[in-house]
């Protein structure tokens, strides 16, 4: 059986679906406003929520860091951007209290090795590789070296690509989530049959990272083998910034994890069986030749 476990819960085949509820930057920089979606997330009964740390000066490339863009805090270089909506140690601090308090699991998805180093002294309960640092084959091996459990989006990346991070991870406690990196992803890209290819590429645990507009795909990546899965999270998708559109809003969680729960239940096992529940209707209407 494939299975790693996160936080004490088992996550794998025959195993309840790990949902994720990604606050990402959708916060904007704002603490309080992360809390409001870490409380929206909880009340939705998601099983952790997670969160993105990058440094900025390593993150941003040098061709981009100048380029001026329209922002809420002005008209400002991208660099400067991107250091406003980033969380300090204080900050995560503060987000960790929070968590404890309103006792949820969360993680980040780490975008450079001093970012690994920053949140190492929070005990994180796993690490996440995003889409973009697929190929860092330095970042795979400091996250690596903590001894945590890893999760690995494969967003961008060719499955030779894929093949080789999993190679410089290993298999033990590692999940990978197929994704596709555009924001709102269009339908006819979600390839959600790539579920079903990893599963039978590699012995770990697969999950679904979703950018999609609307919940139905997200529900079905679950019937197609999906351990985990995670969607942004957003209090208002007109809100400013380049997630909001591809994410869910309180109310829509609710409903997505409703959905999963009665997804997984109604999968079943498998086995073909006579329900105690049919043998009025079995004794109604079959009739038996002799």
């Amino acid at each position: 059986m494939r299975t790693i476990e996160i936080a004490g819960r088992l996550i794998g085949d025959n195993h309840p679906t790990f949902v994720v509820a990604e606050i990402g930057i959708n916060h904007n920089g704002d603490l309080d406003v992360a809390k409001q979606l870490i409380d929206a997330a909880v009340a939705a009964g998601v099983d952790a929520v997670k969160l993105q740390k990058r440094t900025p000066e390593l993150c941003v490339p040098p061709d981009q860091r100048d380029q001026m863009r329209d922002t809420p805090w002005g008209y400002i270089s991208y660099l400067d951007y991107r250091r406003r909506i980033e969380f300090d140690a204080a900050d995560y601090s503060e987000i960790d209290r929070h968590c404890r308090e309103r006792e949820v699991t969360w993680f980040a998805s780490v975008w450079d090795v001093p970012s690994v180093d920053l949140l190492e002294v929070f005990d994180p309960v796993c690490y996440k590789i995003p889409s973009a640092g697929l190929t860092d084959t330095e970042l795979l091996r400091h996250v690596r070296s903590k001894g945590r459990p890893v999760i690995l989006s494969t967003g961008m990346s060719t499955m030779d690509q894929i093949k080789a991070a999993v190679h410089v991870l290993g298999t033990d406690d590692l999940l990978i989530t197929h994704t596709t990196s555009t924001y709102p992803c269009d339908p006819g890209e979600l390839n959600l049959k790539m579920i079903q290819t990893l599963r039978q590429t590699f012995p770990c645990p697969i999950g679904y990272s979703g950018h999609e507009v609307g919940l139905v795909p997200t529900v079905v990546s679950v019937a197609l083998g999906a351990s985990l899965v995670e969607r942004h999270i957003t209090l208002d998708r007109a809100m400013w910034g380049t997630d909001q559109a591809a994410s869910v809003e309180p109310g829509g969680f609710e409903r997505l994890v409703k959905y999963i729960r009665v997804t997984e239940e109604g999968l079943g096992d498998g086995v073909k069986q006579v329900y105690e529940s049919e043998q009025v209707s079995l004794r109604k209407l079959r009739t038996v030749n002799s």
